[in-house]
């Protein structure tokens, strides 16, 4: 309920106990075993926010918070407590502007946002990567960023990889070294997230934090996230939750100290945030609690124990409302003790023991004051919702979803150009170009193969042509020498003849003196000398 700036939450029996819209921005906790009344609490504070004109958001982990679209109805339970704290005709059963959300799309307006937005740090967090892989996602990111290439969708990011992987060479210099093995395991753990709905939670139209901050006659639009099913996977729906609340954080201007705040954010199932996260996570949560509410953001966990919550976070929650806690084993009970001395101290009772026997919509309370400080804590009952204690059907939920105003804007997925195509598109004309370059290399080593055949052809050619001028050149020298000899042995014939008959003749002449034998023998003599002059003559020649 809401009167005067004043956020009413619970009641004493006496006094209004009350968080003042001027410090709802200073963050606060619900805490409480399951089954003692959490639930209700967070009912009760956001319709009071919604009622002041605060929007507010929520996840709904059991699916009993859907109630808030549809008036609450008489329950002996509401009834008696509306007479214990005399509320009177303050409380009246009415429903509030809704607008529901799922990640998935089925049980609300699809809830999406882009790889880019979501960023390397969550998204090493999601996939659960060690320090080197996480490195690695972060170069990749780098190198989208420093080429103009949109991470949209999962299937961007997974063209990126394997582009970055086998132009890992490349990159080298300027980024380090890409373990192809590293890529691999990122690979591996987009494919499990595409598994459980990261192929619809990616993507566009990505959500526009801006159409929270929503009012409708009057009051703040209350937005819920269906968590039914991501809940089944803690680590995704803590990551998922601190996504939007880091894009508050990123995209609200600073504004200072506000009459009320510009919106409510509750963050339910809280310890699972801050289980098994990293160092450097666990600092920009810490960042964002701290710095968030000079941006008009108020920020409300809602867990079983304060311990769940890092001492640095807790130290910055200043309204707390804190229900029923068991103290079955030391270390419940050494809980109950920290979960007690984080208030401030009423002297009138022991709040440790206190909040051991709180019954089901009672809590102790502490409220920041005017001048800025806690309250003591007080033990109180909390005021009962004036809408729906309870789930809503799917009939009521679909007709709610459709009437909404942002459905035309969200309801179907976009897929524009972004890396996944560029990279398409670059495979194909990188193909294109191989291919070119393959025909040409078989067409030069054809030409090569050509020209050697060629020039083989010409060699042998050649080298028959020589072999037969060689022969031809043999023949011919042959055949000269054969006309040589010819002649050669025609002279000596002709000449010996002729030698002999002149011989003979001188012969004869000489041998006159010599009678008939000295005829003879002077002419055969003669013939001799003959011959051999002459034959000694030719071959001088």
């Amino acid at each position: 309920m809401y009167k005067d700036n004043e956020i009413w939450v619970a009641s004493d029996g006496e006094t209004k106990l009350c968080i003042k819209t001027n410090f709802a921005n200073r963050h606060g906790l619900i805490a409480g075993a399951t089954g003692t009344g959490k639930t209700v609490t967070l009912k009760v504070m956001a319709e009071s926010f919604s009622d002041a004109g605060v929007p507010v958001f929520f996840s709904d982990i059991k699916g009993d918070l859907s109630g808030m679209c549809k008036p609450g109805e008489e329950k002996e339970s509401i009834t008696k407590r509306v007479s214990e704290l005399g509320l009177g005709s303050d409380f009246n059963f009415k429903a509030y502007p809704t607008c529901f959300w799922d990640i998935f799309g089925k049980k609300g307006l699809p809830l999406r946002t882009t790889i880019s937005e979501f960023g390397p740090m969550l998204l090493s967090k999601l996939l659960e990567l060690n320090q080197i892989q996480s490195d690695i996602l972060n170069i990749v990111f780098k190198i989208a960023d420093d080429e103009g290439l949109l991470l949209l969708d999962l299937k961007d990011l997974k063209s990126m990889l394997n582009y970055v992987s086998e132009n890992a060479a490349n990159y080298k210099a300027d980024y380090g070294n890409i373990a192809p093995q590293s890529v691999n395991a990122i690979m591996r753990g987009l494919v499990a997230l595409g598994d459980k709905g990261g192929d619809v939670f990616f993507g566009e139209p990505a959500l526009d934090i801006n159409d929270w901050f929503v009012t409708k006659d009057g009051k703040g639009m209350i937005n819920v996230l269906d968590a039914t099913t991501i809940i089944n996977d803690p680590g995704i729906y803590a990551t998922f939750m601190l996504w939007m609340l880091a894009e508050l954080f990123e995209i609200m201007p600073e504004v200072g100290d506000l009459d009320k705040p510009k919106m409510v954010f509750f963050f339910d199932e809280a310890h699972l945030l801050f289980k098994d996260t990293p160092k450097a996570l666990l600092q920009k949560i810490e960042q964002v609690v701290k710095l968030i509410r000079s941006k008009g953001i108020g920020v409300y966990f809602i867990t079983q124990n304060p311990s769940d919550i890092p001492d640095e976070v807790l130290a910055q929650l200043g309204n707390k409302v804190q229900h029923a806690l068991r103290a079955y084993t030391p270390a419940e009970q050494k809980g109950i003790k920290a979960a007690a001395q984080s208030y401030r101290t009423n002297p009138d009772f022991d709040t440790a023991e206190i909040i051991t026997n709180l019954g089901i919509g009672e809590a102790v309370v502490s409220f920041i004051e005017d001048d800025g400080a806690p309250a003591m804590v007080r033990k109180a009952k909390v005021l009962p919702p004036q809408s729906y204690l309870g789930a809503i059907d799917d009939m009521m939920r679909a007709a709610v979803i459709s009437m909404s105003d942002l459905s035309e804007k969200y309801k179907d997925m976009v897929d524009r150009d972004s890396a996944y195509e560029f990279l398409q598109r670059l495979q194909v004309e990188i193909s294109q170009k191989q291919e070119e370059e393959k025909q040409a290399e078989t067409a030069r080593k054809e030409a090569e193969k050509q020209a050697e055949i060629e020039r083989k052809e010409a060699e042998k050619q050649a080298k028959a042509a020589q072999k037969e001028a060689e022969r031809q050149a043999k023949e011919a020298e042959k055949e000269e020498k054969k006309k040589k000899d010819a002649i050669k042995k025609g002279v000596a014939t002709v000449a010996g003849t002729a030698a002999g008959t002149i011989g003979r003749q001188i012969g004869k002449t000489l041998g006159k003196s010599g009678g008939k034998f000295g005829s003879s023998l002077g002419g055969n003599l003669g013939a001799s000398l003959g011959r051999g002059v002459l034959s000694t003559l030719f071959k001088l020649k």
